[in-house]
């Protein structure tokens, strides 16, 4: 495990106040907030070696492994997919994983040459909702050690929604009526079932 700085974080300007940049998102017609009163957050010194992550220790100790698939809105032999259960405030939102528990870095070759006909299917189930522009990926990983894919529908027209500040105004929103986030949910599994795999969408 890493117990000392990287040459790049020793370079930070960690403890100093960081100028708020006039070229950045928050300049741009994507970011959702007023940048006047705004300030860059200090950084604060590295924690090294890092905590572990939920699941780091193996399936045993993994949340995600130990979920039954009914609590999925669609499973195959290999992949299931998340659907929340409490509305988020944009039109869609889920999540794939693999069935076994793998991050990116060591997901098994059939595995990795499935991924990308897995989110396409998932794109192409969010997709079919209506009033969906584009469908964003994106993985983090810093919370779970089982690998998760977000899939997040951005609403059609909503040109200032475009990019990485979907997310942020997911954050801000209000959130969808919760008998309207169910029904989305459910016709997301049904849309996957369609091409195998079984729909849970008691959700």
């Amino acid at each position: 495990m890493t117990t000392e700085p990287s040459p790049y974080v020793r370079n930070l300007p960690i403890g100093e106040q960081i100028p708020f940049s006039g070229e950045g998102i928050a300049m741009w017609d994507i970011f959702p907030f007023e940048p006047e009163g705004l300030r860059v957050k200090t950084l604060e010194p590295p924690v090294l070696p890092e905590p572990p992550r939920e699941g780091e220790s193996g399936p045993d100790t993994c949340a995600a492994c130990r979920r039954p698939d009914e609590d999925f809105l669609w499973t195959d032999d290999h992949w299931r997919l998340v659907g929340f259960t409490e509305p988020e405030a944009l039109p869609a939102m889920v999540m794939l994983q693999p069935r076994g528990h793998y991050d990116l870095h060591d997901l098994p070759p059939e595995r990795a040459a499935e991924m990308g006909g897995m989110l396409q299917r998932v794109e192409q189930a969010v997709r079919s909702l209506g009033g969906i522009a584009r469908v964003h990926v994106n993985k983090w990983g810093d919370g779970g050690a089982h690998l998760h894919l977000f899939l997040i529908g951005r609403p059609e027209g909503m040109q200032q929604m475009r990019g990485s500040g979907l997310i942020l105004w997911g954050d801000v929103l209000p959130k969808v009526e919760p008998d309207v986030w169910a029904e989305t949910n459910r016709r997301i599994g049904v849309a996957m079932a369609e091409g195998g795999g079984t729909a849970h969408i008691s959700l």
